[in-house]
């Protein structure tokens, strides 16, 4: 609770209290809010402070230094210090960081996309760092950050094997599909999916490893084009217009799906930070495996972090552990950070360059690379995890380093989910005529 002595506003007593706006209060992930303060004393130093409780029971938090106008108002302002500074009010999210005392490694990510994310945004007298807790805001509000677009349909993918959830966007339909895979971590990771359909897309987030489940634990290349077949059948979903779209590992499994397969054509492929080497039995313990032999080139930094680049940079050396990027029959598009320090993903762009230069095929790759930006790139506006607890199986956790700065990376996030929203549209809703919607 809050001391009650705090509540004394000595300079800021007046005849009207302060008034915190934030708006919009509901929206979409990527959509930016404005952030206003009024009635406040001229020239009176005050705190935006932001805080999120977890589905993990974590408090997140991010807060900013700002003193009021000759008005009294704290709007578009700059801030002087804090989590983040500058003109930066989206930074009370992109900004947020576990609070004093919180695990070691912890990680941020939506697990129910049906709820929203909620947000209490206050505003403190004085520039505090610490100890909010134990003081009474001057002003709150509460907002709701949404994956899910109003009219998005969640369904239960569970058939031929394969597992997933497909999200259908509002309206009649049917609407260009996108095939979403998720990295290394496993499980059934569904916010980005939700946000593509929120979008106008028909995405369907797939599984394909979960450790201690009934999940496809080692799946083979047709597990994988049976999900893109699912998704081609659906009612909902144009057959011609199916892009694949993948992060870390998922994007490595979009590469050989692209390279390799005989049955999946997709109009369009966009992968966050992978990279083309070939992974034995698409699954984690195959690539424990291979990374198991390479162990010794694991480094670690300062703080036992582990940094997994090398081994890839490792393999890429030999040209048999490489997909044939020159089979590649569809626009490519890579993002990467330039401090991703968990695989070597500008690197492998590069080869993936010279390979499809080298076979007249460079017109279709579409390269996007970000100074200071790590490996997680994610969604607008997401807390930037710099290291975080990873789980190989039921025996084995580590902390990895992902890499990037905070600003940067946060940058990186809001531009690539721009670039790669306007990639697929431009591929997947391009040129459609009534007869195709049929």
């Amino acid at each position: 609770m809050c001391k009650q002595k705090g509540l004394r506003l000595s300079s800021m007593t007046q005849s009207a209290p302060p008034v915190l706006s934030v708006l919009p209060t509901r929206a979409l992930v990527d959509e930016k809010f404005k952030v206003v303060v009024e009635n406040l004393p001229p020239g009176s130093p005050v705190t935006l402070h932001s805080l999120h409780q977890s589905e993990d029971k974590d408090y997140w938090e991010a807060f900013g230094h700002y003193i009021s106008d000759h008005r009294g108002v704290v709007s578009d302002d700059l801030s002087f210090g804090g989590t983040y500074t500058g003109t930066e009010v989206m930074g009370l999210l992109w900004s947020m960081r576990p609070v004093p005392g919180s695990r070691v490694g912890v990680s941020w990510r939506k697990k129910n996309v049906c709820t929203p994310m909620l947000v209490n945004m206050s505003v403190y007298r004085g520039h505090l760092a610490e100890g909010f807790r134990d003081q009474c805001p001057l002003a709150s509000v509460l907002i709701e950050r949404w994956y899910l677009a109003p009219g998005v349909q969640r369904i239960d993918i569970s058939e031929k094997g394969v597992r997933g959830t497909l999200f259908i966007p509002p309206g009649p339909g049917p609407f260009p599909g996108v095939l979403d895979m998720w990295g290394g971590g496993g499980g059934l990771v569904e916010y980005r999916s939700s946000l593509l359909a929120s979008h106008g897309f028909a995405s369907f987030a797939l599984e394909y490893f979960t450790f201690g489940d009934t999940g496809k634990a080692d799946a083979e290349l047709s597990y994988f084009e049976a999900a893109f077949h699912i998704l081609k059948d659906h009612p909902q979903v144009i057959p011609g217009r199916i892009g694949i779209f993948g992060i870390c590992m998922g994007a490595s499994v979009a590469m050989h799906m692209v390279t390799e397969s005989a049955t999946v054509k997709p109009l369009c492929c966009a992968c966050v930070s992978g990279y083309h080497i070939i992974l034995p039995g698409f699954s984690m313990r195959g690539i424990n495996e291979l990374f198991a032999e390479h162990s010794k080139l694991i480094r670690v930094d300062e703080n036992h972090h582990q940094m997994w680049r090398d081994i890839v940079l490792a393999l890429m050396k030999d040209p048999s552990k490489k997909l044939n990027m020159g089979n590649t029959s569809c626009p490519l598009l890579l993002v990467n950070g330039y401090d991703d320090q968990n695989c070597p993903t500008v690197e492998s762009a590069e080869d993936i360059y010279q390979i499809m230069k080298a076979t007249g095929k460079d017109h279709l790759l579409t390269r996007v690379q970000y100074p200071g930006a790590g490996h997680l790139i994610e969604p607008p506006f997401s807390p930037h995890h710099m290291a975080t607890t990873f789980i190989t199986d039921s025996e084995n956790k580590m902390i990895l380093l992902w890499g990037g700065q905070t600003k940067p990376h946060s940058d990186a996030q809001e531009d690539a989910w721009k670039k790669i929203l306007a990639f697929l549209q431009h591929h997947l809703y391009s040129n459609i005529t009534p007869k195709a919607r049929i």
